[in-house]
């Protein structure tokens, strides 16, 4: 297998890795607003998330989830994904302070995810397994002539 099939072979993986979570996270806001209210009034400061509210930030999340997972629009929908896990891992800066104390050990699995946003978003032209990519395949290659 060839450097560029393994490397977007490895892409794909992070993308599905971290579009996993952030499908959990979406549907959550869904199957469980209160759950979703009290995650944003405990680490957001966002107080008093109501149902409807939750429903249309589950949706937004969801139309954006989506689009990572497909590649779609890599340049927007991976550097929205990174913001939106940055905002999500700094804001659980407490439970970073007592890592021994249960569940706070847990939260330090943002980091490695933290760390591949980063990755798709740098290498996001390498990432081939895409809509993206499929798009760029599909298109006309321009021609270069032969300047001798």
């Amino acid at each position: 297998m060839s450097f560029e099939k393994r490397l977007s072979t490895s892409l794909l993986l992070l993308r599905l890795g971290v579009g996993i979570v952030f499908v959990m996270w979406t549907l959550d806001k869904f199957l469980n607003p209160g759950h979703a209210a009290v995650v944003w009034e405990k680490y957001y400061m966002i107080e008093g998330l109501g149902v409807d509210a939750a429903y249309a930030i589950g949706t937004v999340q969801m139309v954006l989830v989506l689009s990572f997972l497909a590649g779609a629009f890599r340049s927007v929908s991976y550097l929205l994904i990174g913001i939106l896990h940055t905002i999500s891992t700094l804001s659980a800066y407490p439970q970073y302070l007592n890592p021994w104390e249960k569940p706070n050990l847990l939260f330090f699995a943002a980091f490695p995810m933290l760390a591949a946003c980063v990755a798709l978003w740098l290498l996001r032209d390498h990432d081939t397994y895409t809509v993206d990519g499929m798009r760029r395949q599909a298109s006309p290659q321009p021609a270069f002539e032969n300047q001798t």
